[in-house]
């Protein structure tokens, strides 16, 4: 139970990663918040949660809108009253993984709204409650892509905006209670990457990526990211700020 009766919300918590968070953040006896396009009861997780008789809501909602984010937030502490861990774990992919010299405008526009203003909303939303209360963990979810620069232009430098934003985060809470981290996974099996067709993929950029990066060592599953989030949430981390941790059996070697 080592986040007992903690209040966390998990974006894009109905599948892949943060469906593993989810379920796992319940195991350990924390009351979840699915926050999600789509999410209702329908969902695999919510009848995971449910069979588990854990303490959870489903909001449907579009980190790309802010009226959907304070909505979700409202009736969080409508009902619990405060939020102890934020994961920031929804993204979005842009299909084809093109390089910086045929990236296209519009999927910039798309992927940046979603990955980067979506997850600033709901680290602002939630580090103002967080002050209130005293404190919390805000634990974000970029990318080898990020870290290393493995992938398409518009993908990497949004995870990239993810790494920079948690180190400044957690440089403006330092002492304060409020915790921000970040993960990198690499390769995950998850919709998100088995939705995209091989066939899709730039070939220049598959052939620099595979010249810098092994690409036989294996992926991780999404338990395994749900393992380090959940120490990073809980209190067993709590010295802990302002780290990025990369989760890829060593494909960056």
């Amino acid at each position: 139970m080592r986040l007992k009766d903690k209040v966390a919300i998990i974006t894009g918590g109905n599948s892949g990663i943060g469906e593993a968070i989810a379920e796992l953040f319940a195991k350990e006896g924390a009351k979840v918040v699915v926050a999600s396009i789509g999410a209702n009861e329908k969902n695999n997780i919510a009848k995971i949660l449910k069979k588990m008789k854990a303490d959870y809501m489903m909001i449907d909602t579009d980190i790309s809108k802010e009226t959907d984010i304070k909505n979700c937030f409202n009736k969080v502490m409508k009902k619990y009253g405060r939020v102890d861990v934020m994961v920031n774990n929804a993204g979005v992919l842009e299909n084809g993984l093109l390089p910086i010299d045929r990236f296209k405008t519009e999927d910039w526009e798309w992927v940046s709204r979603i990955n980067n203003l979506g997850t600033m909303l709901c680290m602002q939303y939630a580090s103002n409650i967080m002050k209130e209360q005293g404190g919390g963990s805000i634990v974000n979810i970029s990318s080898i892509a990020g870290a290393k620069g493995f992938g398409g232009s518009v993908y990497v430098s949004t995870k990239a905006a993810i790494i920079g934003l948690t180190y400044n985060t957690a440089m403006r809470f330092a002492g304060t209670g409020i915790r921000c981290n970040v993960i990198c996974p690499g390769s995950v099996i998850t919709p998100m990457i088995t939705t995209q067709k091989p066939e899709d993929y730039d070939p220049d950029m598959m052939g620099v990526m595979a010249k810098y990066g092994n690409l036989d060592v294996g992926a991780c599953q999404p338990i395994d990211v749900a393992n380090l989030a959940l120490f990073l949430a809980s209190d067993e981390s709590s010295c802990i700020t302002g780290q990025s941790i990369i989760i890829d059996k060593g494909y960056s070697l």
